[in-house]
């Protein structure tokens, strides 16, 4: 217990230390997190260079903490949201997402037979380089602001319809993997639809019901029950076989409904941001660089290919939703990061462990990961200067 305790220590002063370094130099905190993880992470980058850091395993505690920051960041972002609004804008959330995977799932595919991978291995590729990270993606929007500019609509409507869509994608792919029958898969993809589709029902009819669960003068209560109710939500999803940050996004919407919003911003977004940054020191510690020169190749023509794709798809789902051309811009720079749903499709396929995605796909994964987030948080933070050198070159 003291050794669990020390390790968790040393994480959260690993973390305060690289915001403040961010902080001052005036980045985004994403990358620097994530680049804490990967220092004191359990490859131990800098040993080699005789800099004696101590080491933080990627443990139970952490991977946990780092759930829960997926589920929060997922929350908040729900309560920027109402069953409305989803039902109001639901043919262009399927117009952008459509868009999004025919150019980032057809990239990943085209990447992955231009390799030489088999038909099994590309559908693991192409899944991994399509999703983008909604924790990042979200955390970005609250940092710069963006939350509240237009840019944020068809963004945050992509993110739903990937979310979504990673359900059926993943139980079909296990099935595949696994050798399991695509009956089996349709049993996984219903129970996860019934679960979300119960879960809307709450979200529109349980207004009423939320505000008087709510409903108490203690801030301690309150904070219990945003976070347990939150909690408990993601954790019936995640044994169902749902994504848990999908199920917090509805639970968010739901309360959005409510005259509650403004006080859980209040009190609940301090352990949110706790969580969320644990989240991105985990993506580090789960990130040996050492195994990158193995997939320098794949992983730079990936990398630049897959940038391009989410800013030519993001661009016109911009458009789609009637964005002028900087603002649309805008979109696709928000939508590059990748991260969480990427680590779960290679945690599968380290589970297959056959060819490529036994020993490539993992190694390319940590490494895709690490630099799209970073990548992506520096793309958002400069975006400002990115649209004007575009309008200034067509101008």
């Amino acid at each position: 217990m003291a050794e669990l305790l020390l390790e968790l220590g040393i994480a959260v002063a690993a973390i305060a230390l690289a915001g403040a370094v961010a902080g001052r130099l005036g980045l985004s905190v994403i990358p620097a997190y994530i680049v804490a993880g990967v220092l004191v992470g359990p490859a131990r980058p800098l040993a080699s260079l005789g800099i004696p850091l101590p080491v933080v395993a990627y443990g139970e505690v952490v991977q946990l903490l780092a759930e829960l920051g997926i589920v929060f960041l997922l929350f908040f972002l729900g309560l920027e949201f109402s069953v409305d609004q989803l039902l109001r804008d639901r043919r262009k959330i399927t117009s952008v997402g459509l868009i999004d995977f025919a150019v980032n799932f057809g990239i990943g595919a085209a990447i992955g037979l231009a390799f030489g991978w088999t038909l099994l291995e590309t559908l693991f590729l192409a899944g991994l380089v399509y999703i983008s990270s909604s924790a990042i993606v979200t955390k970005s929007l609250i940092e710069t602001g963006w939350i509240a500019n237009d840019e944020s609509g068809p963004i945050l409507g992509t993110l739903v319809f990937e979310d979504i869509l990673i359900a059926v994608y993943l139980a079909l792919l296990a099935a595949v993997a696994n050798g399991g029958s695509l009956r089996e898969a349709g049993v996984s993809v219903g129970v996860a639809f019934l679960f979300l589709g119960g879960l809307t029902a709450v979200a529109w009819y349980g207004a009423a019901w939320f505000e008087r669960l709510f409903a108490t003068s203690s801030d301690e209560l309150f904070v219990l029950r945003v976070v347990g109710l939150t909690t408990l939500v993601a954790g019936a999803a995640l044994a169902l076989g749902v994504s848990e940050a999908v199920a917090a996004f509805f639970l968010g919407t739901g309360l959005s409904q409510t005259s509650h919003v403004e006080r859980i911003e209040h009190l609940v977004s301090p352990a949110r941001d706790l969580f969320a940054a644990v989240f991105f020191f985990a993506i580090g510690l789960s990130t040996d660089v050492t195994l990158l020169a193995g997939v320098a190749g794949l992983l730079a023509v990936a990398v630049v290919a897959t940038t391009l794709g989410k800013l030519v798809s993001g661009t016109l789902s911009g458009r789609v939703y009637g964005l002028d051309q900087r603002r649309s811009l805008r979109v696709g720079l928000g939508l590059v990061p990748r991260g969480e749903f990427s680590l779960v499709i290679v945690a599968l396929a380290a589970g297959v462990g056959t060819g490529r995605l036994g020993s490539v796909l993992p190694a390319f994964a940590v490494g895709y990961v690490l630099v799209m987030s970073v990548v992506g948080s520096l793309l958002v933070g400069r975006a400002d200067a990115i649209t004007d050198a575009v309008a200034a070159a067509r101008g």
